[in-house]
């Protein structure tokens, strides 16, 4: 079983596991060499592909028609995707295979598995799938290796080599693919899947953050800890709203800035800071059943036609992509929101409220402060707007016909990792404000979770007394972020947050 929560690690331990026991691998290749002996018409594995379906190819030339099956379809075109994405559409193609339904001949699956050990990752263009018949082109990318085509990832994946020339450096021969390899290896949502994968598995540490950073200006704004009240949420009880709040309440436990002002006269906290239980926790909810779904399809087989141990081989649609579609696009709009609501909050940090210097400088004019990182904030948030139009609505037919209904869910996947990285720099541009904006409260002191939080920030990036490159800060905060230090430092020091 494949988990985001341990993603790397269950891929890892799968393929391991299949090199050592590929049985399913043989059972199923089994069946398709019994079904060849019969001279059934099997879509794919002796006939032509999509709309030519009904035309028959003979024996002579199965090979071949599997061969030029990767050939002509590797058309895909853009920049090539991120190495580390590579390799999790790899594994998650390996797995997928052995879980013994698709009938891959033994010797290109054990192929891709040294691929893999070796690390030895095909370089694939990012565009080019309409996210239905599987991601036909960059998975023919992903394929071109084996016949000695393409190009891999060098070690760092800053570049790419010839793979003709890695294959003679391992003393490999190219595969002589067998009838519905090919079809195997293209039919699938291992781009989507991939894409989603990476960037859940990452959003389940963002999540946290987001709402450590929220603390934090909460504090630094001197608002109310009464939103958070338990009681409030209990009659709303969305879990995810649940569980903001009860994080941002561990999270300010002995907080002397909150109780110095317990009783002053305001009414009530702006929105971007009283309703993050309900906007986080909607994200937070979102992107659950959004995990849900990533990690069904991490299980399943999407290739087509599906061998089954009875023998029978049965044409189907579980390439299909709109059960991820659907899911990233809700994933893109749920992380936009997170980076709104920051933006929002970064925003509100620079106008001067309740004894802060407006824009966070003492001296202002010479300097401007914290001005300009929150146009970036803007920017990115505007750009993120957009790109959560949701691109399942949108559907054209392809092969003449025979395809009438795609998803176009790898466009959202591709959307979907530029909405995560922006939303990571939204939230690194509130973390250095929000912390600029709090040595201002001294000698008052933050709920102890901000306060780790805040000393952490503090040692990568000083207070700012003027203007200087602002860039390197972002920079800084976007690392506390990546590498997942600062809330591992607040949960070992303090507790654990949902």
């Amino acid at each position: 079983m494949i988990t985001l929560q341990n993603l790397y690690s269950d891929l890892s331990e799968s393929i391991e596991s299949l090199k050592q026991n590929p049985e399913a691998v043989r059972s199923s290749r089994e069946i398709v060499e019994e079904a060849l002996n019969r001279d059934e018409p099997m879509y794919g594995i002796n006939t032509g592909f999509g709309a030519l379906a009904n035309k028959r190819v003979g024996d002579q030339e199965l090979k071949q028609l599997q061969r030029n099956l990767i050939l002509s379809h590797s058309v895909g075109v853009g920049d090539l995707i991120p190495k580390d994405i590579s390799r999790l559409m790899l594994q998650i193609k390996i797995h997928s295979l052995g879980l013994g339904n698709s009938g891959i001949s033994e010797e290109t699956f054990r192929r891709l598995i040294y691929f893999v050990e070796h690390d030895l990752i095909p370089a694939m263009p990012e565009k080019g799938s309409v996210g239905a018949s599987g991601d036909l082109a960059p998975l023919a990318h992903m394929s071109l290796p084996l016949l000695g085509y393409g190009v891999f990832w060098n070690a760092d994946g800053t570049d790419t080599i010839p793979a003709e020339k890695v294959l003679n450096e391992h003393d490999l021969e190219p595969i002589d693919l067998q009838a519905k390899d090919g079809l195997s290896l293209i039919n699938g949502t291992q781009l989507m899947s991939g894409y989603g994968a990476y960037v859940l598995e990452k959003s389940m540490s963002l999540m946290k953050t987001a709402d450590l950073i929220a603390a934090m200006s909460l504090e630094a704004l001197q608002g109310s800890i009464k939103p958070f009240d338990e009681r409030i949420h209990k009659i709303r009880p969305h879990k995810g709203q649940q569980e903001v709040a009860r994080n941002v309440r561990e999270l300010l436990v002995k907080s002397e800035i909150l109780e110095s002002h317990r009783n002053c006269g305001k009414v009530q906290d702006p929105y971007c800071l009283r309703c993050v239980p309900q906007v986080h926790g909607a994200s937070r909810d979102g992107l659950r059943y959004c995990s849900e779904q990533i990690e069904t399809e991490l299980n399943s087989v999407t290739d087509n036609p599906l061998v089954f141990e009875n023998g029978d081989i049965i044409s189907g649609g579980n390439f299909h992509g709109q059960p991820l579609a659907l899911a990233l696009d809700h994933a893109k709009i749920a992380l936009a929101e997170f980076a709104s609501i920051s933006e929002r909050r970064t925003y509100l940090l620079l106008e001067g409220h309740d004894g802060l210097p407006e824009l966070l400088m003492e001296e202002t004019g010479i300097n401007s402060g914290f001005m300009i990182p929150q146009y970036t904030s803007a920017s990115l948030v505007s750009e993120n707007k957009v790109l959560s139009h949701p691109s399942s609505v949108d559907s054209i037919p392809t092969s003449l016909g025979q395809e009438d209904h795609v998803s176009m869910g790898s466009i959202s996947a591709l959307k979907l990792l530029d909405i995560y990285q922006n939303a990571e720099q939204v939230l690194a541009i509130e973390l250095f404000t929000a912390a600029q904006a709090l040595d201002f409260r001294k000698p008052l002191r933050p709920g102890r979770g901000v306060e780790i939080a805040h000393d952490y920030v503090r040692n990568a990036i000083p207070h700012a007394q003027k203007d200087h490159y602002f860039k390197d800060d972002i920079n800084e905060a976007v690392s506390l972020i990546q590498n997942r230090s600062m809330v591992k430092e607040v949960e070992k020091m303090l507790v654990e947050l949902i």
